[in-house]
């Protein structure tokens, strides 16, 4: 059974850092799948942040490039977030996800992931 485990979440101020992690497990040939964060704000639609491919391909959102950076541990097996500049926007329920299909970019389209952690919440104060 494949899990993810979110971690990192918490309260920050406008202009300041977090770093999220996602721990992944019973999820065989890791690295052979695309990886994301998606996040959902208070009564908002799930939004894709950014995503690393199979082989290492990264894409963000326009919000968020040049602030956030996501990366792929495989010895591991643990996807992370590192969130600079954060503004009162990126106030949010974090979600990483993992693709269905392996050799695969990280699409924007959430029905493209099969399995979703339970979430970080991120709150960004003024």
């Amino acid at each position: 059974q494949v899990q993810l485990v979110e971690s990192g979440g918490g309260l920050v101020q406008a202009g300041g850092s977090l770093r999220l992690s996602c721990a992944v497990s019973g999820r065989t040939s890791f690295s052979n799948y695309a990886m994301a964060w998606f996040r959902q704000g208070l009564g908002k639609e799930r939004e894709f942040v950014a995503g690393i491919w199979w082989n290492g391909g990264t894409n963000y959102a326009d919000s968020v490039k040049g602030r956030f950076t996501i990366s792929r541990d495989s010895a591991v097996k643990t996807v992370l977030l590192q969130m600079n500049s954060l503004k009162l926007d990126d106030t949010a329920v974090y979600y990483c996800a993992t693709h269905r299909t392996p050799w695969s970019i990280a699409s924007m389209r959430k029905n493209e992931y099969a399995y979703w952690g339970q979430g970080t919440q991120v709150t960004v104060s003024s």
